[in-house]
């Protein structure tokens, strides 16, 4: 029993495991398909992206292989591949990218991937994975309008051939068009070897469409032949920047390095970005999810995020999420299980140890060029012009979260959205709404037309929404309203307060203050269609008490019973005897 339970447990956390229970032939050869489809891309977009930060390459590829085996074993979603990514890396440059020291920089980056872990596990670990859903989707439209016009603009040097020129502690702009104006003249070759990239990966998808060759790998292909072409011609003695030596060798395991003062500094950077990474992470297996159905577990999801992190800090990596790219290239190509995942990371060490000396030839124009390819890529602009014309809501959230990333900071503009979100959502579901009703036959009730002159002495109404501190304006301007109607022939005011729901101290004091100064005019107050654990909380704060036990109604699984009970007490304390109902309650 005991054994069984352990092997229960390690499913349940090990999604990886739990597949192998139906694992089959026809799996494996998928998820190799879909691995290694996976890893052409990984290659170069990991590079890439370490590129951004100001990173040797080595330690994309490090996070492509440790993280994405990491995450593959603990993903909620089959399909889903972690690693680094472009919004995380460029988020992760706004926040260490001032460090001018090479080797304080890699640390820093190592340091961001265990305190981004330990955020996200901390989330984990407190259930709140899924409060991610109150976070508007709008946050990552915004962030990534905002994000790829940066990227865009950040790599614009690499594709001139131009230097960086500005302060560390310079806003980006200001080091944009100081780089711009004041780093040298434009360099030609590296000018036609970035764009000539640009036009080959153009070139090759065209190719690819119309020869049905949907897993063709073109930047692995440019970034190839764009080596090539460098050493043939030495393009890197003629001023063309190259990656540099790649080492032959997979990562070792060590503690991060930290210093007391990055935990100031970076504390409000590694909050936006382990957001951000949930975000992101969470966005996509959604979008899987809804294409191949199957069942997510958001707070597993958070788990497999925090734990690839913490994981990679420990194996010299950089902070990282759910790729879009990837994960859409190993859907495409029918994996089935989070096996392709790991398949994919066996794959992108096997290269980095084979291939890592022929590495150092890629021209860093080359690899700009894909980044500003893939920026173009990162933007929907179906999805942004939806967003900004559906409501105000959407619109201003968009807006506010991309001008932040450029007024502001790329990671910073994370928060800003998230908390637009709460800002906006919270009145909504802070707005509880009243509903009055008139008497109907058989003592039922039925919504008051405006036609419908009320009863003088017996006032029915519903109370519908969250009944917590959030709605207390909207529940004390009804209870307002409901004493504004009642008249020296009032004698009962009944309450509707099935679809009340989940009271907390603010919302069950002030009712009990309403239900008070009714009782000192004079008026009887009855709650019908009362749920179990709204009777619990009237209970706990003490207000059941105060109420005639008569005066409760609690909800029946007949339609209307608990209503036709209260108005038939409601009738004798009118005292209208003439028609009461003897139907049973």
């Amino acid at each position: 029993m005991t054994h069984s339970r352990a092997l229960r447990t390690l499913y349940r956390r090990v999604p990886a495991f739990d597949s192998l229970r139906r694992y089959s032939r026809q799996d494996a050869k998928a998820d190799l398909v879909g691995g290694l489809s996976v890893a052409a891309v990984a290659v170069p977009q990991a590079m890439a992206y370490a590129m951004i930060v100001g990173l040797p390459a080595e330690y994309g590829l490090y996070t492509a292989i440790v993280m994405t085996t990491v995450g593959a074993l603990l993903d909620s979603s089959r399909q889903l591949i972690n690693g680094p990514t472009n919004a995380i890396s460029i988020a992760l440059f706004a926040a260490i990218g001032h460090t001018a020291d090479q080797s304080q920089l890699i640390q820093a980056a190592i340091f961001m991937a265990f305190f981004i872990g330990a955020i996200q596990l901390a989330i984990s670990l407190a259930g709140l994975g899924d409060l991610t859903r109150y976070i508007s989707h709008s946050v990552i439209v915004g962030f990534t309008t905002g994000a790829s016009l940066l990227l865009v603009l950040d790599q614009l040097k690499n594709l001139l051939g131009q230097k960086v020129v500005g302060d560390v502690h310079d806003h980006f702009l200001v080091r944009f068009w100081n780089s711009l104006t004041e780093g040298g003249p434009i360099h030609g070759p590296t000018v036609l070897v970035g764009l000539g990239s640009i036009a080959l990966v153009l070139l090759l998808r065209v190719l690819k469409k119309k020869l049905g060759l949907p897993l063709l790998p073109e930047f692995l292909i440019v970034v190839v032949l764009m080596a090539g072409l460098t050493a043939f011609f030495r393009l890197d003695q003629s001023g063309v920047r190259v990656v540099g030596d790649i080492p032959a060798k997979l990562p070792r395991a060590a503690v991060p390095h930290f210093e007391a003062s990055w935990i100031r500094e970076f504390a409000s950077s590694a909050l936006a970005i382990a957001l951000l990474g949930l975000l992101e992470a969470i966005s996509m297996a959604k979008s899987i999810a809804a294409v191949t159905r199957q069942k997510l577990d958001l707070n597993q999801q958070c788990l497999s995020e925090a734990c690839a992190n913490l994981a990679g800090s420990f194996f010299s990596c950089m902070p990282g999420s759910g790729s879009l790219t990837r994960s859409a290239i190993n859907q495409q190509a029918g994996a089935r299980t989070q096996w392709a995942g790991v398949i994919s990371a066996v794959a992108v060490a096997v290269i980095m140890v084979l291939l890592a000396p022929h590495a150092r030839f890629i021209p860093r124009a080359a690899l700009a060029g894909l980044l500003m390819l893939t920026a173009a890529r990162m933007v929907n602009f179906k999805d942004l012009r939806y967003h900004l014309r559906v409501s105000r809501f959407d619109a201003a959230i968009v807006a506010m979260t991309a001008i932040a990333a450029f007024a502001i900071s790329i990671e910073f503009c994370v928060l800003i959205g998230v908390v637009l979100s709460f800002m906006l959502t919270v009145p909504r579901t802070g707005n509880m709404l009243l509903t009055e009703f008139v008497e109907g036959e058989d003592d039922h009730v039925r919504e008051r037309l405006p036609e419908d002159a009320p009863s003088p002495e017996i006032l029915v109404f519903g109370l519908e929404g969250e009944m917590f501190f959030g709605a207390a304006t909207s529940l004390e301007h009804h209870l307002d309203e409901i004493e504004r109607r009642i008249t020296d022939r009032t004698r009962v005011v009944v309450m509707r307060m099935k679809r009340a729901r989940n009271p907390d101290a603010v919302g069950l004091a002030e009712f009990e203050h309403f239900v008070e100064r009714l009782r000192q005019r004079g008026v009887h107050v009855l709650l019908c269609g009362v749920r179990t654990r709204f009777r619990d909380s009237l209970q706990r704060s003490g207000m059941l008490d105060k109420l005639e036990p008569s005066h409760l109604f609690l909800e029946q699984p007949v339609r209307q019973t608990s209503t036709q009970a209260a108005m038939r007490l409601a009738r004798k304390l009118a005292g209208r005897v003439d028609g009461l109902s003897t139907a049973g309650a």
